[in-house]
């Protein structure tokens, strides 16, 4: 068993799209008109064959008390691995990305996270040990 598909919730699709292709550099893998929205799904270029992340529009009324809540926590909805926090940290500070937490040592890893524009919070993480 392995992880196929996941989701976040967003609040505009169009923008999520070019938030997580220009700025993360997922590339897209789906693009389905569905009516009103779209199957829009992205993933890691390192690994495109691998899981897929959904731009999941946040219309059913559960999702923004939810995601609210969340964010007003600090919880991020979603985390992705990467080689070198503090890089990625750089370079998305660069590109004008908001970061709610600074790359943060605790025990084997280092953490940061980052408001992806579309109402969820993003945690970066790279392995230490």
């Amino acid at each position: 068993m392995r992880i196929h598909l996941t989701s976040v919730f967003v609040d505009d699709q169009e923008k999520a799209l070019r938030f997580y292709t220009e700025a993360l550099g997922f590339v897209p893998k789906h693009d389905v008109p569905l009516g009103e929205f779209r199957w829009l799904t992205v993933v890691s270029p390192e690994d495109p064959g691998g899981a897929e992340l959904l731009l999941e529009p946040d219309q059913h009324p559960a999702v923004k008390p939810f995601r609210d809540a969340l964010a007003a926590d600090g919880i991020p909805a979603a985390a992705f691995a990467v080689e070198d926090v503090r890089a990625e940290f750089a370079r998305l500070t660069g590109l004008g990305v908001r970061f709610t937490q600074e790359p943060l040592e605790m025990g084997p890893v280092v953490t940061a996270v980052l408001d992806d524009t579309c109402g969820n919070l993003i945690q970066l993480a790279q392995r230490t040990g």
